[in-house]
């Protein structure tokens, strides 16, 4: 994965990061919060041996002292001579539980000893150290004892006795708050990676331009009241969505030019993706150009292009396949520049035998050298066979998929439906695209930010 992938995917998903990120954070500093602070205090021994004579006597002695002193480590955290600590200062913990809250360390190849206690009161912590400290010495005498019933050889000198701190040394809220940073960040790059992977939904061309090579041909821009003014170039010309139309429009001038038939089946992977608004907003533009259009609602099985002219559809395109009905008498006209409409008619029993039928094919050739442009509503390709039977009659089809909805295995099947039968494709039209982020159509190029003022001023 390429690090513009990575950019996108942290783009894409910058709230999870952020809550995530904030909740690290917040787990840090509850967990400073509730920590009782404690206090550190530490004690410097010098150990030494009393018995060299000569310079290798005095050699032999220090490798020696070395080497006990590292003994002393261990013995320094035993009961016998933590017991009389917890004794003296009337501690309410076992010689075991205050071995844990004593460390005891040496530097390689030195005689030195430090002894680190650590309390939530720093007086307490203070006396702990020193007390240790002198029983230790205390201990080391009794131990070590010198030739022929003398005193010890090792001696035990404190270098630095252990005064009260004045700050703790737990919780470190500042390193706390920085790790709590990174492992919420790192938590919420993870899931934000997790939820792309195992989302297989299209939210805008980079998702389509991964599943297949067929070109986008232009995005419809959000609009969260679509279903309620299907027909937005009409009654919102000037809305983003409106525009996005437009833009659609003059790609779809480029398809097959020059060629004297043009009727276009476009059709969706499944139900609901807005094929038969698309059909109705590109027809109006169409229009509004000056190119005589043809709108065909050949969805037999749920017919909306009707509805949405407010025409009536009780007669149309069943009736002229199975000559009960000619082409002129059922053909409507819409709006100001009078585009044409051929509602579905009659639902038909068998709705793929008819489309698929001589008659179809014949009545696509004449409407052809009538019209400018055809534009053919046709089902879904994945439930029903009816929009490939059409597309290889057609000049070609085009494939409506809802960002956010549409998953790319179903564009993916609805492309090999249409190679499976040697249709051509054209391209793939992206609706209810978000108009910001990394998932808008125009993404890094020109989006649809452009907007118009109430008095009409861009």
């Amino acid at each position: 994965m390429e690090l513009r992938e990575y950019l996108r995917i942290v783009h894409r998903g910058w709230l999870i990061i952020v809550l995530a990120t904030l909740a690290g954070i917040g787990a840090a500093a509850t967990f400073s919060l509730l920590q009782s602070p404690q206090y550190e205090a530490e004690t410097r021994v010098y150990v030494s041996t009393d018995s060299a004579s000569t310079v290798a006597e005095l050699g032999q002695g220090t490798t020696y002292t070395q080497q006990i002193v590292q003994s002393f480590v261990e013995v320094t955290t035993t009961p016998r001579v933590l017991q009389p600590v917890v004794e003296e200062l009337g501690l309410d913990q076992t010689p075991a539980e205050l071995s844990d809250s004593i460390a005891v360390s040496t530097q390689a190849d030195t005689v030195l000893l430090q002894i680190t206690a650590v309390a939530e009161d720093p007086v307490v912590a203070a006396e702990i150290a020193n007390t240790v400290t002198e029983n230790l010495i205390s201990v080391v005498g009794e131990i070590t004892p010198g030739s022929s019933g003398e005193a010890s050889s090792i001696s035990v000198e404190v270098l630095q006795e252990a005064v009260a701190p004045e700050s703790p040394v737990s919780p470190r809220v500042p390193l706390n708050l920085a790790l709590g940073l990174l492992i919420g960040l790192s938590l919420g790059v993870g899931i934000a990676v997790l939820r792309d992977v195992l989302d297989t939904r299209i939210r805008g061309e980079h998702d389509i331009s991964a599943t297949t090579e067929t070109p986008v041909l232009g995005g419809i821009a959000y609009d969260s009241e679509a279903q309620k003014r299907p027909l937005v170039v009409q009654v919102d010309p000037k809305s983003p969505r409106a525009e996005s139309f437009r833009t659609l429009r003059t790609n779809l001038q480029f398809l097959e030019v020059g060629e004297s038939r043009r009727s276009f089946v476009i059709t969706s992977s499944i139900q609901g993706e807005g094929k038969s608004t698309t059909v109705a907003n590109i027809a109006i533009t169409m229009q509004e150009a000056g190119q005589r259009i043809l709108v065909i609602d050949a969805d037999l099985r749920r017919p909306r292009i009707a509805d949405y002219f407010g025409l009536e559809g009780a007669v149309g395109l069943t009736n002229v396949l199975i000559g009960k009905a000619d082409l002129d008498d059922v053909v409507q006209y819409w709006g100001p520049h009078d585009l044409a409409v051929l509602p579905a008619g009659d639902i038909p029993p068998n709705p793929s035998e008819l489309l698929g039928s001589p008659s179809m094919d014949a009545l696509l050739r004449f409407v052809e050298d009538q019209f400018d442009v055809v534009l053919i509503d046709a089902p879904p390709l994945l439930p029903v066979t009816d929009a490939a039977v059409l597309a290889t009659r057609a000049t070609g089809a085009i494939i409506v998929v809802v960002a956010g909805k549409t998953h790319r295995q179903q564009l993916k099947g609805a492309v090999t439906s249409l190679e499976n039968v040697g249709a051509k494709l054209f391209g793939v039209i992206p609706t209810m695209l978000p108009t910001k982020g990394p998932d808008a159509y125009g993404y890094g190029r020109y989006g649809y930010a452009y907007t118009y003022e109430e008095d009409g001023r861009a």
